[in-house]
């Protein structure tokens, strides 16, 4: 989540700045109860005084990706990552794309996130996004290929790594290939109890 702790408003006054640090505080906590329009009225209370807050731009585009609301995503989280440059937001916004079946633009941001090779996290935040893209155009071998080739699962594997595996398993069973699927899903929940629904699904295959 944003960390709301350490942004300054450098264009207010003092007390002003103190009362808007506590603001967008707020407005996380509030994002993190998953209270997106509180979230989103508190952010946007936040911008109105200090309009170029980037901390503030991103979590609005949160609030607005997690409300559904895909369009006003990309819009803002596009002006957070041109203010910043960075791709951080590369699987929210291509998520956001996928959504609008704007499967160019899903390439090209993967694209563009493989070529920056931010770090693992991301990259596999934004390959799930990918793959997941391709299913939905009917590409299924391609989209497990895309998460198959992707670096071999550790021995203590991190959360980034048993999402991508998770939604290799959701792949396996959406191609009817459900022994494998039913494994995947039943090693998931060795590597770490409770992950998601994985030990649900793992016997509810047949």
């Amino acid at each position: 989540m944003i960390d709301t702790s350490e942004v300054v408003f450098p264009d207010v006054e003092p007390e002003t700045a103190r009362k808007l640090q506590r603001r967008l505080a707020e407005a996380g906590g509030a994002f993190e109860r998953e209270r997106f329009g509180d979230s989103e009225r508190l952010t946007k209370s936040v911008l109105k005084l200090a309009p170029g807050t980037a901390e503030a731009i991103e979590l609005l585009g949160l609030c607005y990706y997690r409300m559904g609301r895909w369009g006003k995503a990309i819009t803002q989280l596009e002006k957070f990552e041109a203010m910043t440059n960075t791709v951080e937001q590369h699987p929210v916004i291509a998520d956001c794309y996928r959504a609008q079946e704007k499967w160019g633009r899903v390439d090209e941001l993967w694209e563009e996130l493989g070529a920056a090779s931010p770090g693992a996290e991301l990259v596999e935040e934004g390959r799930i996004v990918y793959a997941e893209s391709l299913a939905d155009r009917g590409r299924l071998s391609d989209a497990i290929r895309q998460l198959e080739r992707a670096p071999k699962m550790a021995k203590k594997p991190k959360v980034h790594q048993l999402r991508r595996w998770y939604a290799l398993a959701d792949l396996y069973e959406r191609a009817g290939d459900l022994s494998r699927a039913r494994r995947a899903f039943a090693d998931i929940d060795s590597h770490m109890p409770g992950f998601g629904d994985a030990k649900a699904r793992s016997r509810r295959i047949s």
